[in-house]
């Protein structure tokens, strides 16, 4: 999506060797905005098969394993347990799949990291990497922590670690004003995923998240010895 389809780009670019993208999403003329493989040509594409054209062009050296499906609770060992990821990255939108997703790292000891909302603001600069428990401004990983805490036995109370990073930007939401046909209430609970829904996106700051992951991820593989196994992008 409009973050995810920028950490593909840069791992690809990166040299990479292997890929495995998880998605069952369309491109859709709604996604030119903020989406790398959003072209004229390429919509009503599959959106990781549309990624992979592009991968083969940039790297043709690079496998890339491509999944129709979405992540859910449910399905995670069918998704993940057949494969030896070096690096997990979560680019999901459901606040269940991505609580479920950071508790099966955590039991699999698979490194991961984590993409908080990238609706509703403007700031590029204002995005940062830090542990779930101490990001802020962040509603949508605000609700992941209390899943993680009511189903998962993560530790309670205010700026406890979880042991996971995410990127998240310490920019205040900004809602819209007015009558506009993206109008949301003012409320943060109606953030509910990264897809900018009622929010508005800007490229600038969603590119910027993509960006921002996948150089953690490349300075974690850089520091570790080189293995088989592959990213996998959800």
């Amino acid at each position: 999506g409009g973050v995810g389809s920028w950490i593909v780009e840069a791992l690809a670019r990166s040299a990479i060797g292997h890929l495995t993208l998880i998605d069952l999403d369309n491109v859709a003329e709604s996604n030119v905005n903020r989406q790398i493989q959003a072209l004229s040509g390429t919509i009503g594409q599959a959106k990781i098969a549309a990624l992979a054209e592009r991968i083969a062009q940039i790297n043709p050296f690079c496998r890339v394993t491509l999944v129709e499906d979405f992540i859910a609770p449910d399905n995670l060992p069918q998704m993940l347990g057949s494969t030896r990821f070096d690096y997990v990255i979560d680019a999901i939108d459901s606040v269940k799949a991505k609580a479920a997703l950071i508790a099966y790292c955590r039991d699999h000891q698979l490194p991961l990291i984590l993409i908080g909302s990238a609706g509703g603001q403007t700031d590029p600069t204002q995005i940062a990497v830090r542990d779930l428990g101490r990001t802020e401004h962040e509603p949508l990983l605000k609700r992941v922590r209390k899943i993680l805490r009511a189903e998962y036995g993560y530790p309670r109370g205010e700026k406890r670690k979880f042991h996971v990073d995410a990127v998240f930007s310490t920019e205040p939401l900004r809602f819209p004003e007015g009558e506009t046909a993206c109008a949301v209430d003012g409320d943060e609970r109606s953030v509910t995923g990264l897809n900018c829904a009622g929010f508005g996106s800007s490229v600038v700051v969603t590119a910027t998240f993509g960006m921002v992951a996948s150089a953690h991820v490349l300075r974690a593989l850089a520091g570790e010895a080189a293995g088989q196994s592959a990213p996998a992008l959800l």
